[in-house]
C-alpha cells in the first residue's frame, strides 16, 4: 500500500524531545534536508505501490537512507544502525522526534531498490543535481560543457580460477539436490574439497603437471554430479525441475567453455560479470561491468552514470551518455571532452574534443581540454569514498542502480562540503566584523 508520509505538528509531545530543540539547524545535513524536493519523490514513487495491503515505509525515509548510504560509503546494515545513533540523520530523513529503535529491517532496502529499478535511481540522481543548483554547488552554465569517460565497476566476486569455479558449481548442485531430496550416487564433498586444495598447492609450488591433474579431477567430479542430476530430474515435480533450470544451464556453460572462449562464465552466482582489460600496470584485468560517467567541466558534478553491459566500444556509448545528461539536467551539452578511446563516435550536433587534439583549438579550449584529466580523481572518489569500487547488488539491474546511486553519493558529498564551508566562511566574516578596532597610537 502507498506509504503515509509523516506530517509535522505544531503541538509538542511532553514525553519526547523534538529534534529541532536538540540539533544545530545550521548543520550541513539539516540545511541539505531542507533543499531536497522530497515531495517530488513521493509523487514519483507513490505510483509504484499497490492500493491494498499494509502501508509501506515513508518514501522520504527510504530515499534518505539510500542517500546517506552512498554519501558515506556504508552497507545497508551499517546505515540503518547509524540512523539510530545519529539525530542529524533522523532529521535529514524527515523525523520530528528522536527515535530509539531501528526504523526498518535492512532487507527492506533491497526491496525498495527492486521496486525503484534503474529509472527510479535516476530520479534520485536528478534530485541531487537540483539540490546542487539550489545550494550553488553547481551552476546552470556548467551543464553546457561535460567530460565523459568510462571505468570498470568491479563485482563482489573472487578472482576467477577454473578450480574454484568447478568447486562452487558442484557445491551449488549438491546443496540444491539435498534441498530437493534427490539422492545422488556420490556428492564428492570431501574429495572435491581435497582436489581444490591440492590444485592450489601444486600451482603455488610451480608443479603445473600435478596441478592440471587435480584441476581435471575437479571438473570430472562436477560433470558426474551434473549428469547424475540430469538422469534423475525427469522423475521430479515441475517445481523442482524449474528450480534446477538455471543452475544446470550455468554448469553446462562452465563445463563447455575453453580457455580462449569469449563470454566466459567468471562467477557462478553472478553470470553477468565480464572480464575487462583497461591497460593498468598494477591490474591487468578487472571483473565487473563498464560504466560511463559524465561530469561537468567546471564543478566536478556528476550529471550522468550509465552501466554498459557487453563491454562496448567507448565511442559507441557516447550518444547514450549525452542523452542521459540532457534528460537529467534539461540542458543539451554544447561541448564534450573525451579521451582517445572515443575516436569514431559519430556525433555531429555536439562539439566533441578528443584528448591530444592540436588543430582548431583556441587558448580557452586548449585549457579546457587539459582539464579533462580531472575526471580521473572523480572516478577514484566514487570508488574509494563511495560504493562503486565493489558492487554487491545482484544482477544487471543491480549494476546499473549501484553506478547511479554512487554518482548521487558523490554529488551529495560535494553539496555537504559546500554547505559546511559556506557557513564557516560566514562566521569568519562575522567575527572579523565584530573584532574591536585598536587605534594606531595604542598599538604603538
Amino acid at each position: 500500500m502507498r506509504p503515509k508520509e509523516r506530517t509535522k505538528t505544531a503541538q509538542s509531545d511532553l514525553f519526547r524531545l523534538k529534534l529541532t530543540n536538540l540539533l544545530d539547524l545550521r548543520h550541513e545535513l539539516c540545511r541539505l534536508g531542507e533543499r531536497i524536493n522530497w515531495q517530488a519523490l513521493v509523487d514519483e514513487f507513490g505510483a509504484l505501490y499497490s492500493e491494498h495491503g499494509r502501508p509501506g515505509v515513508p518514501i522520504r525515509l527510504m530515499a534518505g537512507l539510500h542517500y546517506l548510504k552512498h554519501a558515506f560509503g556504508l552497507s545497508d546494515e551499517a546505515v540503518v544502525k547509524g540512523w539510530v545513533e545519529n539525530p542529524y540523520w533522523q532529521y535529514f530523513c524527515g523525523e520530528e522526534y528522536f527515535q530509539h529503535r531501528l526504523p526498518i529491517d535492512p532487507s527492506q532496502m533491497t526491496r525498495f531498490r527492486t521496486r525503484l529499478g534503474p529509472s527510479g535511481c535516476e530520479k534520485l540522481l536528478e534530485l541531487t543535481i537540483t539540490a546542487g543548483l539550489a545550494t550553488q554547488a553547481v551552476k546552470p552554465t556548467s551543464f553546457r560543457q561535460v567530460t565523459v569517460d568510462t571505468t570498470v565497476q568491479e563485482k563482489a566476486i573472487a578472482f576467477p580460477t577454473d578450480g574454484r569455479l568447478y568447486h562452487k558449481g558442484r557445491v551449488w548442485l549438491v546443496r540444491l539436490a539435498k534441498h530437493s531430496r534427490i539422492e545422488l550416487r556420490q556428492s564428492y564433498v570431501r574429495k572435491g574439497k581435497q582436489a581444490l586444495f591440492m590444485q592450489q598447492r601444486y600451482a603455488a609450488a610451480r608443479q603445473m603437471r600435478r596441478a592440471r591433474r587435480e584441476l581435471k579431477r575437479s571438473k570430472v567430479y562436477l560433470g558426474r554430479v551434473y549428469r547424475d542430476i540430469l538422469r534423475k530430474l525427469p522423475q521430479q515435480s515441475a517445481a523442482v525441475q524449474e528450480r534446477f533450470a538455471e543452475p544446470l544451464a550455468r554448469v553446462a556453460r562452465l563445463l563447455a567453455q575453453q580457455r580462449h572462449d569469449h563470454n566466459k562464465l567468471y562467477s557462478v552466482h553472478a553470470p553477468e560479470v565480464e572480464c575487462i582489460a583497461k591497460g593498468k600496470a598494477h591490474k591487468k584485468y578487472e571483473f565487473g561491468i563498464k560504466v560511463s560517467l559524465a561530469v561537468t567541466q567546471r564543478d566536478n558534478f556528476i550529471v550522468g552514470a550509465l552501466a554498459l553491459p557487453g563491454n562496448p566500444f567507448d565511442g559507441h556509448t557516447l550518444p547514450a551518455a549525452l542523452r542521459q545528461v540532457e534528460r537529467l539536467t534539461g540542458t543539451q551539452p554544447e561541448r564534450c571532452f573525451v579521451d582517445r578511446g572515443y575516436r569514431g563516435h559519430g556525433i555531429e550536433n555536439i562539439s566533441v574534443h578528443i584528448a591530444g587534439q592540436k588543430r582548431g583549438l583556441t587558448r580557452a579550449l586548449r585549457r579546457a581540454l587539459k582539464r579533462r584529466n580531472a575526471i580521473e580523481p572523480i572516478i577514484g572518489h566514487t570508488k574509494h569514498d563511495g560504493l562503486m569500487g565493489r558492487n554487491y547488488l545482484n544482477g544487471s539491474a543491480g549494476d546499473a542502480m549501484n553506478a547511479i546511486l554512487a554518482a548521487a553519493g558523490h554529488n551529495l558529498r560535494i553539496i555537504l562540503r559546500k554547505l559546511r564551508l559556506s557557513w564557516r566562511h560566514f562566521w569568519l566574516e562575522l567575527m572579523r566584523g565584530l573584532r574591536p578596532i585598536v587605534p594606531a597610537s595604542a598599538a604603538a
